[in-house]
């Protein structure tokens, strides 16, 4: 018997019994949609969150105190001193400011920030900062204006609020021109004027964006958080780099470093550097272990409706023992029973299989649509994971096809041609 009656035989087989063998056919399509569902919707946050790291720029560097131990082109870090000043952040523009980085940022993050507008007390992350922080970060003013200059030699009273805290603080009403009160660890602050209101990013990585506000870098170390000495009020917890090109990184990485031992005189690093890329490979690692995982959870209902396919076919054997001993009396040899009941199994993985990837593709474009919060999953049905689940489908009818398909093959034809 040839591969083509093998499968008009199987088909026929499966048409007279619709009901059983559609039953047997459930379990494959249920395993292949829910692999094709979850590994889309964990491929479509891959990419949501790597976009979003993205947009804050692949060739930035982040330089922050602490001691550190070299792995590669990033430092990691084992110590939180603090070990960066404003000057490093100056020294790093003017030495090395041109061909190699094209903007640097320093930032000092001011602890257990609040910030008080009528009845409205929220808790947020206020960061000191200089006018190049837009550029450097890709992140900009929606309306408004952000720090300049001017206002960081005199220390203004000034906030930029991020577009979560103006919300929160002023819902409906206009935030530009209006005061509010900082304050840290709940002692008495300053009042400062709303300048700005930041576009609207959302998250990036692992914090919200949106739930920051920022105030001029010296008012942040005299105003907000007041140090004791000069030297202290210079000290910064960030300073981010922007290198001209993502292929330079590893080269400005180096330099930043030399440049750093030199003015700090020390023998052990007391500064940790770091990249956008170390940070979006490590998302990647992450997200791509998730949706593996998502995959493989999946795939146990695969295993299920393999064993669903080994079970009928053994029903099916029997039920057809009489007519195995006919086709055997009649000239049929091993091979040709071995493979039509092969066949009926394959044949019932394939067709789960296909079925199970269009209604998991539905049910992934579907789920891609909700709003959830104001929030949307998205997915991507990539083609690895339809020609993964496609080949598993067929797998599976082969793998638990064969026991019952040697069953069939085995049996006496006198036996079979007596079973009742």
């Amino acid at each position: 018997m040839n591969p083509l009656q093998s499968i008009r035989v199987a088909l026929g087989s499966l048409a007279a019994n619709k009901l059983r063998g559609g039953l047997t056919m459930l379990g494959v399509i249920i395993g292949v949609a829910a692999v094709i569902a979850l590994m889309s919707l964990g491929k479509g946050a891959q990419a949501q969150i790597t976009e979003r790291v993205q947009s804050l720029g692949s060739n930035l560097v982040f330089v922050t105190p602490g001691r550190a131990q070299q792995q590669g082109p990033a430092r990691n870090a084992a110590g939180g001193a603090q070990t960066l000043s404003a000057d490093d952040a100056s020294a790093l523009e003017q030495e090395l400011g041109g061909a190699l980085v094209t903007g640097v940022a320093p930032e000092r993050a001011v602890g257990g920030a609040q910030l008080i507008y009528g009845g409205q007390n929220i808790q947020t992350r206020i960061l000191g900062v200089t006018p190049a922080y837009q550029d450097v970060r890709n992140f900009h003013v929606e309306t408004g204006d952000f720090i300049t200059d001017t206002q960081i030699e005199a220390a203004a009273r000034v906030i930029v609020l991020g577009a979560g805290v103006a919300q929160n603080l002023f819902g409906e009403e206009e935030p530009i021109g209006q005061t509010v009160r900082a304050s840290t660890f709940g002692r008495t602050g300053a009042n400062l004027r709303v300048i700005g209101v930041m576009e609207a990013k959302g998250g990036g990585g692992f914090q919200n964006l949106d739930d920051q506000a920022f105030v001029p870098l010296s008012t942040a170390s005299t105003r907000l958080q007041p140090s004791r000495n000069a030297r202290a009020a210079d000290m910064v917890s960030t300073i981010t780099v922007q290198v001209a090109s993502e292929d330079d990184v590893d080269i400005a990485i180096q330099a930043i470093a030399d440049l750093l031992r030199t003015r700090h005189r020390v023998v052990e690093d007391d500064f940790v550097i770091s990249s956008q890329k170390d940070f979006l490979q490590t998302v990647n690692q992450v997200t791509g272990v998730f949706t593996a995982f998502l995959g493989a959870i999946a795939g146990i209902s695969l295993v299920v409706g393999g064993i669903g396919i080994m079970n009928i076919m053994l029903v099916s054997v029997t039920e057809r023992t009489r007519e195995i001993g006919i086709r055997k009396a009649v000239g049929a040899k091993r091979r040709d029973i071995l493979s039509q009941f092969l066949v009926e199994a394959i044949v019932v993985s394939v067709a789960g299989g296909l079925l199970g990837i269009l209604i998991g593709s539905g049910i992934s474009r579907v789920v891609s649509q909700l709003d959830l919060n104001g929030q949307s999953i998205p997915s991507i049905v990539a083609p690895e994971a339809v020609l993964l689940a496609f080949s598993v489908s067929a797998a599976v009818g082969l793998f638990f096809g064969i026991y019952p398909a040697m069953r069939a093959s085995r049996l006496n034809p006198i036996e079979a041609l007596r079973y009742e």
